[in-house]
């Protein structure tokens, strides 16, 4: 029954594009999202939920959230309430503190299918909200704690919980075996480089899917450093490989019909006697020579080996690469969308569906290789690691270069994420990434609630006999 206080508040709400009114002397707060958004937001408004908690949740050791939304805002809501609940502090009046902090989060749903959530969705949206705040911790641990030795460990203790012992190759062996990308940037560090795996490898699957990560654990920009107002902030260039390693686990735990292979490109882009200079070429693992230009476009380089990896050893027929790669992703498609870039038109529409539905928004980048890759054209390699031309579209041409190393005429599909203005809002990790990889690839799920933030929705499978060449295949777009 409403009562009339309840009522009140209800009637002092005007959404602009949110609202909020106290109750009960601010021991309950009652707020409201837009009415209607944009066709490049998500219907679940997800970034005002993350904001109107942070700053609206009434102070306490034991919080609740009832949440009032849609069956198809429901994964994207529950992520968006888990940004808000980060996980690192070392702020000294946490660690005195004795009593721990709870929140409890419930759904209240409304309009079609608003029965009673189920306990597999509840299970489901657990595994999510923790694979984002597992990605956001990662990102906003300092370099000092978090270097490439312990984000080996957090991949190891991933593995241990779903059973997978992870391939590790480190330092020399990255040399002797050809990982040139990766290696040489990481080698003046003091924790070596590492190329990790995990893999997941189902009977029945239908198709192999490698997620590329980069795990910059630090990105000094090497001996093309970087200044004192651009250097704060780089902890966050493993964003990528945080995000994988987040889905990876909570992908595994839904249940993952197809391959998948978790590749972690681990370095620290550090100064000294060992680094690499400019004017220095490394030989990638793809056999392509590359004159380094610019030690600050390292993330390509790792990357390239990854990829190349994913495609060599691990026979991946999709491979989506993720990656905080450019800052001037942030100005082609701003702080709130990552930008996309692919050579599978199908997978474009697909990324932007799927961010739509998880709360991580996507928008395209242009595809053009045979006009932007010429940027990288050197007299003495097959390539430069950095353009010639900043103005000229330098997200999409760093992209490229991640692409060449798979060959443009390659025919599996490849997607590239660049998450470098997402993976933060302020001096926060959002976990960006997590989401809407799940999403993405939600039909290779046996979870329901995945299915249904897939881009492809409840749509029933197209029969075999109708699928042509990759009748053998599981449809995920």
């Amino acid at each position: 029954m409403e009562t009339p206080l309840w009522q009140a508040a209800l009637s002092t709400l005007n959404p602009n594009p949110t609202d909020s009114c106290p109750l009960y002397l601010n021991y309950a707060t009652v707020a409201a999202l837009p009415s209607r958004v944009s066709r490049h937001n998500s219907p679940s408004a997800a970034h005002f939920i993350t904001r109107l908690v942070r700053t609206c949740l009434p102070p306490g050791a034991h919080r609740c959230i009832l949440m009032v939304c849609e069956q198809a805002d429901v994964f994207a809501s529950a992520c968006a309430l888990a940004r808000a609940f980060p996980l690192f502090t070392h702020r000294s009046s946490a660690s005195r503190r004795t009593e721990k902090k709870t929140v409890t989060v419930e759904f209240f749903l409304v309009g079609q299918d608003n029965g009673p959530v189920e306990v597999s969705t509840l299970q489901c949206l657990a595994n999510a909200t923790e694979g984002v705040r597992l990605a956001a911790r990662i990102v906003d641990t300092p370099c000092s704690e978090m270097n490439t030795d312990t984000f080996l460990e957090e991949i190891k203790k991933v593995g241990k919980e779903l059973g997978i012992v992870p391939t590790i190759i480190r330092d020399e062996e990255l040399k002797a075996r050809g990982f040139g990308g990766i290696y040489g940037v990481g080698k003046a560090a003091l924790h070596p480089p590492a190329l990790a795996i995990l893999s997941h490898t189902p009977d029945g699957a239908t198709q192999t899917i490698a997620w590329v990560g980069k795990g910059i654990v630090y990105d000094t920009g090497g001996l093309s450093i970087k200044g004192k107002t651009t250097m704060p902030g780089m902890k966050r260039d493993c964003g990528g490989a945080a995000a994988v390693l987040g889905a990876f686990r909570a992908a595994i735990m839904q249940g993952f019909k197809d391959n998948l292979h978790a590749v972690f490109c681990l370095a620290e882009n550090s100064v000294g006697p060992n680094a690499t200079r400019p004017d220095d070429i490394h030989l990638l693992y793809s056999g392509k020579t590359v004159e380094i230009n610019n030690t600050d476009a390292e993330g390509r380089l790792v990357l390239a080996d990854g990829v190349s990896y994913a495609c060599k050893d691990l026979g991946a027929d999709i491979i989506l690469d993720v990656a905080t790669l450019t800052g001037a992703q942030g100005i082609a498609t701003g702080k709130y969308h990552a930008a996309v870039l692919t050579n599978s038109a199908e997978w474009e529409a697909a990324c932007v569906k799927a961010g739509r539905k998880c709360g991580d928004l996507v928008h395209p980048l242009v595809y053009c290789p045979e006009l932007h890759f010429s940027e990288f054209t050197s007299a003495v390699a097959d390539m430069k690691n950095s353009v010639a031309d900043r103005d000229n579209s330098p997200s999409s041409c760093a992209g490229l270069f991640i692409a060449s190393h798979l060959g443009f005429d390659w025919p599996g599909v490849w997607v590239h994420l660049d998450i470098a203005a997402p993976v933060h809002a302020g001096e926060r990790a959002t976990g960006f990434g997590v989401a809407l990889l799940l999403a993405l690839f939600g039909r290779a799920s046996e979870d329901p609630l995945l299915n249904l933030v897939s881009p492809l929705g409840c749509e029933v499978d197209v029969q075999e006999g109708d699928m042509g060449r990759d009748s053998k295949r599981r449809k995920l777009v």
